[in-house]
């Protein structure tokens, strides 16, 4: 097996920070992806809070630039899934993959974190059929058509803004009275035509035969329910941690995310976490980045530390 210096999982916004960062410090770097480079966020439609693009920038084309600046200072990327990761006798670290073993003197864990599903009658039955995640995906199956976003937050909305280029009409249901999704958003998606607000209410079900045809929904205030037509659902009710293969390994939170200090140092020396993996007050773009970089600096001084000893 080869030897790293550093092996980060993950390839989004923190994995290719961290990357960069590691790269540049001359560490023999890889990074382990089993779907594309950027995470989520290359799955955004735009993003416009991250500093430098005053007049926002694609999600794809953020994540791209950064996956080309990682790659440029010699980070190797390798489309794998992992399997588990173990730490031998001798402090190496040994992460297995569908595609073999991989060795290294230090790992970074930055799995970033996944849509939580509704877990409502119909939502994984028709998955693909209607139900989506990922409006930059699938919106533009829905030309023309009715389409449910769920959730009241800044993902919801953005998301949710960004199907009226394709669908005739957009209802965003949200459990509260009040949306979560920052003011500037709230007003923009006000102001559309094409959204349709519907509050105080929780989706219940998927209703459908061979594809979406309904949400079935129940207003919290008066407990009635009803079918709305729609043709697709979107689901944006919040994130949680991708991190099943590391329990046992590191220390981890009541709700699954990996606990690490200001240098991002979990439980287990030379294991590292960066972005929406880990405890954190915010889980941005520009947050997972500053993650990364710390993770990578960190990662380079235990190197040197273990080196020396």
């Amino acid at each position: 097996m080869e030897m790293y210096d550093v092996i980060i999982i993950g390839g989004g916004p923190a994995g290719l920070s961290a990357g960069l960062y590691a790269s540049r410090a001359a560490l023999k770097t890889v990074i382990l992806e089993r779907g594309m480079p950027g995470g989520q966020a290359a799955t955004t439609d735009r993003i416009d809070n991250y500093p430098g693009f005053p007049e926002g920038i694609p999600g794809p084309d953020l994540m791209m630039k950064m996956d080309e600046q990682s790659r440029r200072f010699g980070t190797e990327i390798k489309f794998t899934e992992v399997l588990s990761v173990n730490q031998k006798p001798d402090g190496n670290f040994e992460i297995k993959t569908y595609d073999g073993d991989f060795t290294a003197r230090s790992v970074i864990i930055a799995t970033g974190a996944r849509s939580k599903p509704l877990e409502v009658p119909g939502e994984n039955e028709f998955m693909g059929r209607g139900v989506s995640y990922c409006a930059t995906c699938d919106g533009a199956f829905f030309q023309g058509k009715t389409v449910a976003v769920v959730g009241g937050g800044d993902s919801a909305i953005q998301e949710g803004i960004f199907l009226t280029k394709f669908a005739e009409k957009v209802y965003v249901i949200h459990r509260r009275n009040e949306l979560r999704a920052t003011k500037v958003l709230q007003e923009k998606a006000m102001a559309h035509p094409r959204i349709e607000f519907i509050l105080d209410s929780v989706v219940t079900g998927v209703l459908g035969k061979d594809h979406v045809e309904a949400v079935k929904i129940r207003n919290l205030r008066t407990n009635e329910e009803k079918a709305v037509a729609v043709d697709g659902v979107f689901v944006y009710i919040g994130k949680e941690p991708s991190t099943e293969l590391f329990r046992g390994f590191v220390e981890i939170d009541e709700r699954g995310y990996i606990i690490t200090d200001e240098k991002m140092q979990t439980s287990r020396r030379g294991v590292f976490a960066a972005g929406d993996v880990r405890q954190t007050p915010l889980r941005q773009v520009v947050t997972a980045v500053a993650d990364g970089a710390v993770a990578a600096v960190s990662a380079e001084q235990y190197i040197e530390h273990e080196s020396s000893e």
